[in-house]
């Protein structure tokens, strides 16, 4: 199933888009090629440029203290397993501390490295990295894969607590929605959302084998999904027949 996330707040926007962006370092880190290394640390500075917010370390110490203390409201209820609830309680604590512990905004201690601040500098003019343009860089690239992956790794570290925070965060929100099979008539699906109930995720699970891409659109009191299919030119066109797909919405 290919599954698709809308976001319903600027918030979970920015969180989307930062885990995206760890998601994508994690994966050219690990790999040996100079290129691959050269596009993580492009990730490092797109991450650095995104969680440069002022208030997002605020906002996310903010929803950390949120989720425990909804959680603390849970202990003693029926069918609530307090040894379960202690470990995802200690979790978020162990995220809180380590992004609280962070000074300044994330990704703010790699600006005084004047030599990465250097290839920033020039990393988004096209061709601006060349080996004439960036010496210092282009001898960098030259080195053995793992001592590379060892200065991103370091390089990285320093975002780290940012990543928990997120993913923790964002654990949380995808769990607290159910999935449950709708039907798009004539490629089309719309829902009214309660008044009295927050959403902030939207998620769409897909069957491959459909060759459809939602179109997705939604604010505080309606969802609207268009089920399209590409044409010959590339194109999207909403299709004519009936299509079912899985929807969750995490409040």
């Amino acid at each position: 199933m290919i599954l698709y996330e809308y976001p319903f707040n600027e918030s979970i926007r920015t969180m989307l888009r930062l885990e995206h962006l760890f998601d994508r370092l994690g994966t050219l880190m690990g790999r040996d090629a100079a290129l691959d290394h050269h596009f993580a640390l492009v990730t490092l500075f797109e991450i650095m440029d995104v969680a440069s917010r002022a208030d997002l370390k605020s906002d996310l110490l903010k929803e950390l203290e949120r989720h425990k203390a909804q959680l603390q409201s849970y202990r003693g209820l029926p069918g609530v397993e307090d040894q379960r609830l202690d470990q995802i309680v200690q979790h978020i604590e162990g995220a809180f501390q380590r992004l609280n512990a962070l000074a300044g905004k994330a990704g703010a201690a790699l600006t005084s490295n004047e030599w990465l601040m250097s290839i920033r500098s020039r990393i988004s003019i096209p061709g601006g990295t060349c080996e004439f343009d960036l010496p210092a860089y282009f001898n960098w690239q030259q080195h053995a894969p793992a001592q590379r992956r060892k200065d991103l790794m370091n390089w990285a570290q320093s975002l780290m607590p940012l990543a928990e925070a997120l993913k923790v965060l964002l654990s949380l929100l995808r769990d607290a929605g159910a999935p449950h099979k709708v039907a798009a008539t004539a490629g089309q699906f719309q829902q009214s959302l309660p008044a009295n109930k927050v959403y902030h995720l939207l998620r769409v699970r897909l069957d491959p084998a459909l060759g459809l891409i939602p179109e997705i659109s939604g604010h505080r009191l309606m969802v609207s999904i268009r089920l399209m299919r590409q044409d010959d030119e590339g194109r999207l066109r909403q299709i004519s027949e009936d299509a079912a797909f899985e929807l969750t919405l995490c409040s």
